[in-house]
């Protein structure tokens, strides 16, 4: 029996690297990964491993159409992250054309199924009379998440997904919540939410946002990813989230580890917000760098939010890591 041939984009990101490392730890000879990269990327991460590296950028459709060429699985995870406004035009190249340029290879290249990574950001927040109910992979994306740069540019992804799908590609999407906990291999890639979660244990960031969202295991996300392309259903998405809290909580469970030296958070709104999110645009601005600070993801953050892992569990067996485990790992030198 001849090995699957796996194409991975991102695979020098936190995602995208654990899925790799699964895959071959999962599936060994069974499997046979190629992962396309930036020139510019740092692959050092690779070496040793049984992968072939081929150079490809996202805005680049013909690399991309080469890289995709003779594979039967795509697993999308490349994409970047940003929330401030001077960072919409990059978002848009890198998520949205990316992700089109992926799946016009797919298509063409006739691969048997592709995976992509999108977000809950995605997703759309499900509110009845004030009430905030649990939001589903059926919840619309709704008019106040266009203002958000990036959760725009997942949205838009999405609907590239579901283009491909109208012309006969099959795909599947999986939606994580936050994404914490440690890689197991020290040279793999880290997140900035993991060193936000340290920056809170050390008692360095004191700031507490009013809302809630939901928060998963980098492992579990892996798990989801590798499960969506054995038994998800076409043209459907995921939502992979192990626990919904409120930031408030999220900074209780931190405090309650071993060694932790986190305080009495301090809730960030009103113009004590608003200066915060400024800031982290000017930042962004001045320096050309994205920043998780902005007057949108403090907004954003402000909101309460619940997602329903129920699909997950029901059609792709998913059991989630115990979150307080995942906490300790998150904030683990």
């Amino acid at each position: 029996m001849s090995a699957t041939p796996i194409l991975i984009t991102g695979a020098t990101g936190y995602i995208g690297a654990r899925l790799l490392l699964d895959l071959i730890r999962r599936f060994g000879d069974e499997v046979r990964c190629r992962v396309a990269v930036r020139a510019s990327s740092d692959v050092s991460f690779l070496k040793g491993l049984p992968v072939e590296i081929v150079h490809a950028d996202m805005h680049d459709p013909i690399a991309v159409g080469e890289a995709v060429k003779g594979m039967e699985v795509v697993f999308h995870c490349a994409g970047m992250i940003a929330f401030t406004k001077s960072f919409r035009n990059r978002l848009h190249d890198t998520n949205v054309l990316g992700t089109r340029h992926v799946v016009d290879a797919c298509i063409e290249q006739g691969v048997k199924r592709m995976v992509m990574t999108s977000s809950i950001a995605a997703v759309g927040s499900e509110t009845v009379d004030g009430v905030v109910l649990e939001s589903t992979e059926y919840s619309g994306f709704t008019e106040w998440q266009r203002q958000n740069v990036y959760m725009e540019s997942k949205h838009l992804a999405e609907l590239e997904c579901r283009r491909g799908v109208a012309e006969g590609l099959d795909v599947v999407m999986v939606n994580p919540g936050v994404v914490i906990g440690r890689n197991p291999e020290s040279d793999m890639p880290g997140s900035s939410s993991n060193e936000t979660l340290r920056l809170i244990y050390e008692g360095r960031l004191p700031f507490c946002p009013e809302g809630s969202t939901g928060f998963v295991d980098v492992r579990d996300v892996a798990d989801a990813h590798i499960a969506a392309w054995r038994q998800g259903k076409t043209g459907e998405r995921y939502i992979v989230v192990g626990e919904n809290l409120s930031f408030r909580e999220l900074f209780s469970r931190i405090a309650a580890l071993q060694g932790s030296r986190t305080g009495k958070p301090v809730m960030a709104a009103g113009l004590a917000a608003a200066a915060a999110g400024a800031g982290g645009e000017l930042f962004s601005l001045l320096t050309g760098r994205p920043s998780f600070v902005s007057t949108e993801s403090i907004r954003q953050a402000s909101r309460l939010a619940r997602f329903s892992n129920r699909r997950s569990i029901e059609e792709l067996g998913m059991s989630y890591c115990p979150f307080d485990e995942t906490l300790e790992s998150a904030v683990a030198l």
